[in-house]
């Protein structure tokens, strides 16, 4: 094991900030329907502290835990074969709006597919460590990730949740793609899997709606494309500089969803332009310091962790945003650390705790152990112009006086 070093402040930083950001949007955004539905405008920033204080400790748990523990046989599987069992329950279960995606207990409710997401890259990451050198074998190594891509991303589907199923197989795809599949293997599995998507969205009702919306969502404004109209009324209406915290109007029950899946749209029109592309920058931090520390990591299982956790949180975060300004088809996908709900909020920064354990191991350099100093000397020593020797010896013989 490498030495130990600080953890990433850079990525530390921006995690932080997001989760405690999205407290004090939770409260702006949730504040006036908290009352109409609970009397009480702090009870949705209530619960989204209590889980944003669950979340901070499970994140800081993770980072004392040392991650190679988690490349055992026994925890990969077995975390995989509970995820499954939890994705089975929740068929158990009354539906919400429609889909049934939650475990309730008590007054909280838990959504398996937030964890599907961290365990399907901790058992892609495992497995294609212990199938290094052997990436370009279907049988052996590209098959036997799409079973467990298959499993998960069904049952989710099933719920039905569309949206986080792509999620799964973005991950998926990526991890493979880092580890060294072969591409072509890759797109063996797109074809089949871009055709399952076109017959879902085809042959079921609402989700062939909801492209119709998106194709022209002011077509039906009060009607299927509502959500998406007051979406973009919301940010539209911050202009650059916003309308002034908790100013907002869209979100005085206009805006359905304003501080879960759509409460983006609420940092656009109280924070404006400028409050946008800052919390975007921030993501796109995340992003270089996550990813900084995934490729440092002193061992592939880690790297390939490292990248499934970064680019499952990334990847979410812009289909969140995408789907607030209406760039895709309206998915039920929250934005990560900032959207209400403990379902969302705790095993991202959970995961954030493994991707910073990582950071702390991430080796100095190349992974051989060379220093950049080293990088640097090589670098001045090939810019240092070489003696021309050979011009000098050849004027000196062209003017040595001939006799005879």
């Amino acid at each position: 094991m490498p030495q130990k070093l600080q953890i990433d402040k850079w990525l530390f930083s921006a995690t932080v900030g997001l989760a405690l950001f999205g407290v004090v949007m939770v409260y702006s955004a949730s504040a006036v329907i908290a009352v109409q539905e609970n009397h009480s405008q702090f009870h949705y920033v209530i619960k989204q502290g209590i889980w944003a204080l669950f979340g901070f400790v499970a994140m800081f748990v993770a980072m004392r835990f040392d991650y190679q523990r988690l490349n055992r046989r026994w925890i990969v599987y077995g975390a995989l074969l509970v995820t499954i069992l939890l994705l089975l329950a929740v068929f158990a279960s009354a539906p919400v709006n429609g889909a049934r995606r939650w475990i309730k207990f008590g007054g909280f409710s838990a959504q398996p597919s937030e964890i599907a997401k961290l365990v399907l890259a901790l058992f892609l990451a495992y497995f294609l460590e212990k199938r290094a050198g052997e990436e370009g074998s279907f049988w052996k190594t590209f098959l036997p990730c799409m079973i467990p891509l298959a499993v998960l991303a069904g049952l989710v589907v099933k719920e039905p949740d569309l949206g986080t199923a792509l999620m799964l197989a973005i991950i998926c795809i990526t991890i493979c793609f880092a580890a060294g599949v072969r591409p072509r293997h890759v797109v063996y599995a797109a074809i089949p899997g871009l055709l399952f998507v076109a017959k879902m969205v085809v042959f079921t009702p609402f989700r062939w709606r909801r492209m119709a919306t998106f194709l022209d969502p002011w077509a039906d404004q009060q009607g299927s494309g509502y959500q998406v109209v007051q979406s973009l009324i919301a940010v539209g209406s911050g202009g650059s500089h916003g309308l002034g915290f908790a100013q907002g109007r869209q979100k005085l029950l206009f805006l359905p969803f304003a501080h879960s899946d759509f409460i983006f749209a609420v940092i656009g029109e109280e924070l404006g332009l400028i409050g946008a592309l800052i919390v975007v920058f921030v993501f796109a931090v995340f992003l270089w310091r996550g990813m900084r520390a995934a490729l440092r990591a002193p061992d592939r299982f880690g790297m390939l962790l490292g990248i499934g956790i970064v680019v499952g949180i990334v990847a979410q975060a812009l289909l969140n945003i995408s789907v607030v300004l209406a760039l895709v088809p309206t998915k039920g996908i929250p934005l990560p650390f900032i959207s209400y709900g403990g379902s969302s909020l705790v095993p991202t920064l959970a995961g954030v705790g493994i991707l910073l354990n990582i950071s702390q191991y991430a080796a100095l350099g190349r992974r051989a152990g060379v220093e950049e100093d080293d990088y640097e000397e090589e670098w001045e020593a090939q810019k240092r112009p070489k003696k021309r020797r050979a011009p000098r010896q050849r004027a000196s013989a062209v003017a040595r006086p001939r006799y005879g």
